[in-house]
């Protein structure tokens, strides 16, 4: 029996992580404010703020198998290690595809430049210097993961759950869509990153991976996506300026169209994951995936307030507000 720590486990992928690892009949512990979420059953949680004196003083000093760090504010981060470096066997930082300077190269992989850190405020600098620090307190005992977006039921990000979300809840009638022509999405669940984290500390693998899934065309995902929602309606595709200029996002956020992105980021779903995928990393297949989503997302209320995307008001009356010299019918 493995012991494993993990700082968090009550948010989205560390529960998956930590509800893994007990159906495993591991020993796990997280420790965490437990705010976004209560913890697991079977695991033995510390209700702890780590930003306060001795947040970890009761998970100090235990040979632990493996610590799993899924923050990256850099107290945080900083914390934890001067705390515990010296008690793991092994130890993951779970990172991100952020933190690479150019989304402008197909296939990059993971020796890649990296952004600059001068603003430690901002999610992909504070995610390089969370790499770096660790490190240099861990060395050749760390493994880097580097998802990219992460899917699957429960997603609190509400980006890829949105589009067969919406399929559903507009039935027969019109969704408004980005121009999809050679943009892409690559996307991993939840399920097979916790379970390939789990894996890979078991082994003891080390360095950093592009822990990320098979490139896909975001036209494929939608229309995959209107097929398991039993979409009928009409997929109306305008072009990014007209977006823009009625104040559409890119990628996430209220008032956006989710995993939609720049022209200039076009390669940002397109990392290199050969390095993953030979050290065991798998995935499900698209479709199993938006099955999976579609049900969790008529679970939560598919007109429910959502973090990601347009509502459907706003998205009905910027369908009104387009016309014919603007828009094509994809479906």
């Amino acid at each position: 029996m493995t012991r494993t720590l993990i700082l968090g486990g009550t948010g989205w992928l560390g529960r998956e992580i930590a509800e893994q690892l007990v159906s495993l009949g591991q020993d796990v512990t997280c420790l965490a404010r437990g705010e976004s979420g209560s913890a697991p059953g079977g695991v033995t949680f510390i209700r702890s703020d780590r930003q306060t004196p001795g947040a970890y003083d009761l998970v100090a000093g235990v040979a632990w198998d493996e610590i799993i760090e899924l923050a990256y504010e850099p107290d945080l981060v900083t914390g934890a290690l001067v705390a515990l470096a010296g008690c793991a066997q092994h130890w993951t930082l779970v990172s991100s595809v952020s933190v690479y300077a150019s989304n402008a190269d197909p296939g990059a992989e993971e020796d890649a430049s990296l952004v600059e850190t001068f603003d430690l405020e901002d999610y992909a600098q504070a995610k390089v210097a969370a790499e770096r620090v660790t490190a240099e307190a861990v060395g050749d005992r760390l493994l880097i993961a580097r998802p990219g977006l992460i899917a699957g039921p429960g997603d609190p990000s509400d980006r890829f759950g949105y589009w067969v979300a919406r399929l559903a809840l507009a039935a027969h009638e019109s969704v408004l869509l980005p121009n999809v022509r050679d943009r892409f999405i690559q996307y991993i669940d939840v399920r097979d990153l916790a379970a390939w984290i789990i894996s890979a500390g078991h082994r003891r693998l080390t360095g950093t991976y592009n822990a990320v899934g098979s490139e896909h065309n975001l036209s494929t995902v939608v229309l995959a996506a209107a097929q398991v929602a039993s979409h009928t309606g009409n997929l109306i595709s305008v072009d990014d300026d007209w977006l823009i200029e009625h104040n559409v996002s890119y990628w996430a956020g209220p008032r956006s169209l989710p995993l939609w992105l720049p022209r200039s980021d076009y390669a940002f779903a397109r990392r290199s994951r050969s390095r993953f995928v030979a050290a065991g990393g798998t995935e499900r297949n698209l479709k199993e995936v938006l099955e999976d989503v579609l049900a969790d997302e008529r679970k939560r209320g598919l007109d429910r307030e959502r973090r990601s995307g347009l509502t459907r008001e706003e998205e009905i009356h910027l369908l009104n507000e387009i016309t014919h010299e603007v828009a094509s019918v994809c479906w």
